[in-house]
C-alpha cells in the first residue's frame, strides 16, 4: 500500500467533515442510530419515525459533501487561472526586457544624433563664415533639413522611451498585487484549516 500523502489526508478528511460543520459526528450518530434502529423492538411507528431520521441525517450528510467537492473543484479552477497568470506576466516581463534592451539601443542612437548635431552646427558656423556660394548655400539647406529630420527623430525617440517606462511601472504594479492578493488566498486557506483542526479534534 502507498503512501497517503497529506494532501489525500486533507482532501478525504474533507469529504467526511464538510466544512468543519461536524459531519463527521452526523455519520457517527447516524451509524449508532442505524444499529440502534436494527436491535429495536419498538414499535412499527417508532421504528418509522427513527427511519425517517435517520434519511434526513442521511441527506444532511450527502448536501455537505457535495458543497465541498464543488469548494474543492472551484480551488483547482483557481489554481489553474493563477498558473495562467503567472505564465502571462513572465511573458510580459521578458517582453518588457527586451523593449527596455531595445530603448536602451535608441538612447545611443538619440546621443550619436546629438553629437552629430553639435557637430554640424559648428560645420554651419565655420561655412557662414566663408564668402556665399551657390553651392555652399544648397548645402547649407541640405543640413538643415537632415538636422530637423534627426530632431524629429530623437523626439521620437525620447517619446517612446517614456511611454516605456510608464507601461514598466503598470506592469510592476500589476505584479504586486497579484502577489499580494496570493498571499492574502494562503493566509485565508491557512486559516481555514486552523479553524477545522479543534473541531476535529473534539470530534
Amino acid at each position: 500500500m502507498g503512501a497517503v500523502t497529506d494532501d489525500e489526508v486533507i482532501r478525504k478528511r474533507l469529504l467526511i467533515d464538510g466544512d468543519g460543520a461536524g459531519d463527521d459526528r452526523r455519520i457517527n450518530v447516524l451509524l449508532k442510530s442505524f444499529t440502534k434502529w436494527c436491535n429495536s423492538s419498538g414499535t412499527p411507528e417508532e421504528g418509522f419515525t427513527q427511519y425517517q431520521r435517520m434519511l434526513g441525517t442521511l441527506s444532511q450528510c450527502e448536501f455537505s459533501m457535495g458543497k465541498t467537492l464543488m469548494v474543492y473543484d472551484m480551488n483547482l479552477r483557481e489554481m489553474e487561472n493563477y498558473e495562467k497568470i503567472y505564465t502571462n506576466i513572465e511573458q510580459s516581463i521578458t517582453s518588457a526586457h527586451e523593449k527596455i534592451a531595445e530603448c536602451k539601443k535608441e538612447i545611443q542612437r538619440a546621443k550619436r544624433i546629438r553629437k552629430n548635431r553639435q557637430e554640424y552646427d559648428a560645420l554651419a558656423k565655420v561655412i557662414q563664415q566663408h564668402p556665399d556660394r551657390h553651392e555652399t548655400l544648397k548645402q547649407l539647406e541640405a543640413l538643415d533639413k537632415e538636422l530637423q529630420q534627426l530632431s524629429h527623430i530623437k523626439e521620437s525617440v525620447e517619446a517612446k522611451l517614456e511611454l516605456r517606462k510608464k507601461q514598466f511601472h503598470v506592469l510592476l504594479s500589476t505584479i504586486q498585487e497579484l502577489q499580494q492578493t496570493l498571499e492574502n488566498d494562503e493566509k485565508s486557506d491557512n486559516d481555514d484549516i486552523s479553524q477545522e483542526s479543534p473541531a476535529e479534534n473534539g470530534d
